[in-house]
């Protein structure tokens, strides 16, 4: 076995030359092809470095064959040695045996002892032989395992012959391959010089018309400076002109001014006269322009419906669904058609908004209303759409851009500073919100639950008992209160809407005013409603809590379209109780009243079920007919509208 074992390894190692040999030849010719010019293709400069890390693994793998022959080397080594030494142990102790066995026969008295004590010897020695020949057995197993070995390495190495064939193959069929490629950047090169001989003709040929192109533009260059003099002559007898013109200006310019002078002073002792009368013109024009603003307002409906559509924005071009079904025309500002399944549908309402409105354009068709509250009407304006529409951006806006509701403050607290001669005014502001069926106060820091009374002073009007009123002074100490109101507000994120509003939001701001002349007090009330977006649950992921939500929201609007459908159809009773919202705001959508809905609509084609439901319930809402608004004044008589 040991024989064997010492002709593999030698078979081995005089394979592990070869190959180190043909690795030395792969070598030569991989230094042979880096010897080619810088000018060869990128691809053989690519084929070249996987050769050489094939090479690298190659060597590596040889390296390890060679580490694992060695090992191989060393353990049969020491198992001979182990074999042999324990030969030797058995053959001493058979010698011993031996010995003692003739000892024994040597001697002559007592035989039957002497057979006792064989007898108990020999089975020990038995043992020993038996356990001896049981070490043979593992040994010769051990053996064969290692054959097996082997074998296997001599298959690997013949798999690494074979591979070592096929890249001595592939060497060579690269090497035909640059040789190639050698002749075909020769051929190129060839062209590459014919093309150079010719390019260098045709310059020399432009290069000479170009020449002759220079020399024409310098004779006439030449032409041309030749009758310069003249025209500098001229010039020169206009600016002694002009300068002496300059030396008299400033006495003209004197003059001038006197007599100006004179004409303003005279003006002014005009004007001065003519003030008083522009005055007392001035006061009965304001009379004037209240009553007839009052009859426009009538003439347009007690609930005018407005309409915006909400501009594409860049994070929704990116999306799938965006395409425009919305479009405006910008001769026509009451309607605005809607593309569905290939058809168009017009809707009409009292006013249409292009897509790129400003919040200035949207106010100044709620300005008049803010001056209705002053004089003592009630006026509501809330937003209506679905989530995401644009409705809170609409009512309070943003920082740089303010909405609705800072702008609409910003005016009364305006027109309140120019009646301050002739009126004397207090405003009042509270806040509220209903979230889940729950009035909560947004500006109480506990945020206490509230519910909705009868006013126990026999007006049948509803208040709030427990609601924080708030008299307020100047615009920007309103500001403030809309900040805090704004930050006690529900809202989350939803796949429709990263700040989805989860609640209606209500502020209502009380102007009761004094004429200083005859005592007269006017009481008015405006209601800014930010509801919140309806939004189909499948749609917007709504899940938990947020399914709650939503289900409470659309519930409060399926409430409000019934308060909208009975007031379009003049019912004997109107279901303000159904939901808090509608009975919170049935001051606002009862007889007498000035309302307003800003409805907002998506322009995108996934938003297309929402945007028609909206415009379909802002044209019930343009049916609605609260008769004729009543003012809430109080002369010396009592109380009358």
């Amino acid at each position: 076995g040991a024989t064997d074992s010492e002709k593999r390894v030698l078979c081995l190692s005089a394979e592990n030359e070869s190959l180190k040999q043909s690795l030395s030849v792969t070598q030569g010719l991989l230094q042979q092809l880096t010897t080619i010019p810088s000018q060869s293709s990128t691809m053989l400069i690519k084929e070249n470095e996987n050769l050489r890390g094939r090479v690298q693994q190659l060597e590596i793998s040889l390296q390890q064959r060679a580490e694992q022959l060695s090992q191989l080397e060393s353990k049969s080594e020491q198992r001979e040695w182990r074999r042999g030494e324990e030969l030797r142990q058995r053959e001493d102790r058979v010698r011993e045996l031996e010995l003692e066995l003739n000892k024994e026969r040597g001697k002559d008295p007592v035989v039957k002892y002497v057979t006792q004590t064989v007898e108990v010897e020999s089975p020990a020695t038995v043992r020993q032989l038996t356990k001896a020949r049981q070490r043979n057995e593992v040994l010769s197993e051990r053996l064969s395992s290692q054959n097996e070995r082997c074998k296997q390495l001599e298959e690997q190495i013949r798999k690494s012959d074979e591979y070592s064939c096929n890249l001595q193959h592939k060497i060579a069929a690269y090497e035909r391959e640059i040789g190639k490629l050698r002749e075909e950047l020769l051929k190129e090169i060839g062209h590459l010089e014919e093309r150079k001989e010719e390019a260098v003709k045709a310059a020399a040929s432009c290069s000479a018309e170009h020449f002759q192109n220079l020399q024409d533009q310098f004779f006439t260059l030449q032409k041309r400076l030749t009758a310069l003099p003249p025209t500098l002559r001229s010039m020169k007898m206009d600016y002694a002109s002009l300068r002496s013109q300059v030396r008299n200006f400033s006495e003209f310019y004197g003059a001038a001014i006197n007599e100006a002078k004179k004409q303003i002073s005279a003006a002014i002792s005009e004007m001065s006269e003519a003030n008083k009368d522009l005055l007392e013109k001035y006061r009965k024009e304001v009379a004037l322009r209240r009553k007839l603003h009052e009859q426009l307002v009538e003439l347009k409906g007690n609930i005018r419906v407005l309409c915006r559509v909400k501009p594409v924005l860049k994070e929704d071009q990116h999306e799938e669904g965006q395409s425009v079904v919305v479009t405006t025309d910008p001769n026509n500002e009451s309607s605005l058609t809607v593309m569905n399944k290939g058809k168009n549908r017009s809707f009409e309402l009292d006013k249409v908004f292009q897509p790129h409105a400003t919040q200035e354009e949207v106010f100044q068709e709620i300005e008049p209303l803010v001056t209705s509250c002053i004089d003592g009407y009630h006026v509501c304006i809330f937003a209506y759409g679905q989530t995401g529409s644009g409705k809170t951006y609409t009512m309070e806006g943003s920082v740089e851009n303010p909405g609705i509701n800072q702008r609409a403050l910003k005016h009364l607290f305006s027109e309140i500073e120019e009646r301050k001669d002739m009126w004397s005014y207090t405003v009042t502001v509270s806040s509220v919100e209903i979230y889940n069926e729950v009035l909560r106060d947004l500006l109480s820091k506990d945020g206490d639950k509230l519910d909705i009374k009868i006013n126990p002073d026999g007006t049948g009007q509803l208040h709030v008992p427990g609601l924080r009123v708030i008299e307020v002074r100047s615009f920007q100490h309103i500001k403030k209160i809309l900040a805090t109101a704004r930050r006690n507000r529900v809202t989350f994120g939803t796949q429709m809407n990263q700040h989805s509003s989860r609640s209606h939001a209500l502020l209502c701001i009380t102007v009761q005013g004094t004429d200083l002349a005859s005592g007269s007090k006017t009481t008015g009330k405006m209601n800014l409603v930010d509801l919140a977006g309806s939004e189909r649950v499948w749609k917007s992921g709504a899940e938990g809590e947020r399914l709650k939500e939503a289900q409470n929201i659309n519930r409060s609007l399926l409430a409000l379209g019934d308060v909208i459908q009975a007031l379009r159809g003049r019912h004997t009773h109107i279901p303000f109780r159904n939901s808090r919202l509608t009975y919170l705001l049935q001051d606002s959508l009862g007889k007498g009243s000035k309302t307003v809905m800003v409805v907002q609509v998506s322009a995108l084609e996934r938003n297309l079920g929402e945007t028609l439901c909206s415009l379909k319930f802002a044209q019930r809402v343009c049916k609605v007919e609260l008769g004729p608004a009543a003012r809430k004044i109080e002369s010396g008589g009592g109380l009358c509208d």
